[in-house]
């Protein structure tokens, strides 16, 4: 069984005169990053490797939450910043066998296509939640009963749940 885990990055801010991809995280996002990544490491989520976009938000919130779940390999993939869910896909599909369990931090809307475009079923409260909004910091846990990620699909994955901020207990999610 393969498990993914996407994990949208941290709230950022918006200084005036910075590009997008350079934009680092707000406060609110700093103490989420924190707080998803302790989720992570309570709830036994640890991955074998950790796919992580090149922009300032997403690498800060990795930087966040490696000391908390330890010793994972980590890479930053270029392709994984404003990418379409096509590009993610690919990406998803070129992890080798060393990863049964892959954390992808990344970017709306990618992140909120590709759940979309990999799950057939599994928790539907989750599901509907996450067609609502797929808030920064969002992490939707999805598993597949495929033996490697080239094999993964359309509609071949199950959601297992999906965890926000707010769903951890912080007042709302951005």
């Amino acid at each position: 069984m393969l498990r993914l885990l996407l994990l949208r990055h941290a709230k950022a801010a918006w200084p005036s005169g910075v590009l997008d991809v350079d934009r680092p995280l707000a406060r609110r996002g700093r103490e989420a990053a924190v707080r998803m990544a302790h989720y992570l490491k309570d709830e036994d989520l640890v991955p074998d490797l950790v796919l992580v976009s090149p922009a300032r938000r997403t690498v800060e919130t990795w930087d966040l939450a490696q000391p908390i779940l330890g010793d994972v390999e980590a890479r930053q993939d270029g392709r994984i910043y404003e990418a379409p869910v096509a590009r993610l896909l690919t990406v998803l599909q070129e992890v080798g066998p060393e990863a049964s369990t892959l954390l992808m931090i990344g970017h709306n809307p990618g992140f909120e296509d590709l759940a979309a475009l990999l799950i057939a079923d599994g928790d539907r409260d989750g599901m509907l939640r996450m067609s609502q909004k797929y808030p920064t910091a969002g992490l939707a846990v999805i598993d597949f009963p495929q033996q490697t990620w080239r094999e993964v699909a359309r509609k071949s994955g199950r959601l297992e749940r999906f965890a926000t901020p707010k769903s951890l207990g912080d007042s709302e999610d951005d």
